[in-house]
C-alpha cells in the first residue's frame, strides 16, 4: 500500500507542497477565514505570523515577554493571538495561537532568491497537535 493511500485511509488530509527554490515549502492557507501565504518550517516550534500581518487577518492581538530567536534575527519583541481559525482547503482547526514578530528579514531572504513573499511560518506546534507526516519524496504534508 503506497503512503498516500494508507494515509488517508487513516483520515489524514494531503496538502500539496510547493517546493523554494530557498529549500522550503511554501502553501497557502486562511487564517480566520482570509487567504496568506506560508513556509512550512519542522524547526519553529511554534507557528508564527507577522506583525505587520495582524490586522489583515483580523487577529486580536496582547503583548508578550517572550523574545523570538530563529531565521538569523534574534532578542526580537512578540505578540500572541489565541482562538484563530487555520485552514488549508477542507482542513481546518480551530482556536491556534501564533506567535506574531517581524518577518522582513524572512521575507528579504526570500526575496534575494527571486520568490514572493509569505505572511507566516507553520512551525512544529501545528505539526504535532495534528500528527503531521512530510512526504519529501512528494513534495506534501498530510495531517489530521
Amino acid at each position: 500500500m503506497q503512503l498516500r493511500a494508507f494515509l488517508e485511509e487513516k483520515g489524514f488530509y494531503r496538502i500539496p507542497l510547493k517546493k523554494l527554490v530557498t529549500g522550503h515549502y511554501k502553501f497557502e492557507a486562511k487564517i480566520n477565514d482570509i487567504k496568506g501565504s506560508f513556509i512550512l518550517d519542522t524547526g519553529a516550534s511554534t507557528s508564527c505570523v507577522g506583525m505587520d500581518a495582524a490586522d489583515y487577518f483580523e487577529m486580536i492581538t496582547h503583548d508578550s515577554e517572550i523574545k523570538a530567536a530563529g531565521a538569523g534575527a534574534i532578542n526580537m519583541n512578540t505578540k500572541v493571538t489565541h482562538n484563530n481559525s487555520f485552514q488549508v482547503n477542507d482542513w481546518k482547526t480551530r482556536k491556534m495561537e501564533f506567535v506574531l514578530f517581524d518577518l522582513s528579514h524572512v521575507n528579504h531572504a526570500l526575496t534575494e532568491a527571486e520568490e514572493t513573499p509569505v505572511n507566516g511560518i507553520i512551525g512544529g506546534d501545528l505539526l504535532k497537535k495534528c500528527r503531521a507526516v512530510i512526504d519529501y519524496g512528494r513534495n506534501c504534508l498530510y495531517l489530521k
